[in-house]
């Protein structure tokens, strides 16, 4: 498992083109979420698990980072093979690379 700040998942995703799962709640995804981001909240993720390609390269990403961190170790339990976790979440995103993201 890798472990982006903000500013490097920024640069990664310049050359990359992981998954984007976005590991909140309905409510935290309709005030601000990335683009082309999935929300399967942190609750659902065993009756969608088999959705999910574990091959593909995924980051995951929840508020401000502890979310994604229990989610991104248990991926990598199951044989999850590449998994990057936002370190300081979606709240580190708007306040260092999209400020124009809103914050909660």
């Amino acid at each position: 498992m890798k472990d982006f700040n903000a500013i490097e998942l920024d640069t990664y995703l310049k050359d990359n083109q992981p998954l984007l799962l976005d590991v909140r709640e309905q409510w935290e995804w309709d005030k601000c979420h990335f683009e082309n981001s999935r929300l399967l909240p942190m609750g659902q993720i065993m009756n969608h698990i088999d959705s999910l390609d574990k091959t593909r390269e995924i980051v995951i990403i929840c508020h401000h980072g502890i979310r994604s961190m229990q989610v991104a170790r248990y991926f990598n339990s199951i044989g999850f093979e590449k998994v990057i976790n936002l370190r300081g979440g979606i709240d580190a995103w708007a306040k260092q690379v999209d400020t124009t993201m809103t914050l909660y």
